[in-house]
């Protein structure tokens, strides 16, 4: 079995893989675990909100995605890697946390998302 990918990715990588749909199969999840005001500030689309607080009692609806790759993110990266550390001890063992969240998404990858 192969090593899982760093805990970490950095936006531009994670536009690239979430952004590689085949079919249109995106070829990444891309969750959002931060709050549902946040998001209704910016968001990236094709996002799945998931609030960090609810990731525990949704989990099922991550279930299609356990040897796919997963996307977290939040506002600047801090929230995502708590949520990365969980899901990998839950056996999904390719998600990664977005270095520096949707503020460096903003900067990085897209400027039309709202900085806040």
């Amino acid at each position: 079995m192969h090593s899982p990918p760093s805990i970490d990715i950095s936006a531009a990588e994670a536009s690239n893989q979430f952004g590689s749909a085949v079919d249109g199969v995106e070829s990444a999840f891309l969750l959002d675990c931060r709050t549902p005001e946040e998001y209704s500030i910016a968001k990236i689309d094709g996002a799945v909100l998931i609030p960090m607080q609810e990731i525990a009692e949704r989990l099922a609806e991550l279930e299609p995605w356990r040897d796919k790759p997963i996307i977290v993110h939040c506002h600047h990266g801090v929230r995502s890697l708590r949520v990365t550390h969980w899901l990998r001890e839950k056996g999904f063992h390719l998600a990664q946390s977005m270095t520096g969240g949707i503020e460096a998404w903003s900067l990085e990858v897209d400027p039309a998302v709202p900085r806040y």
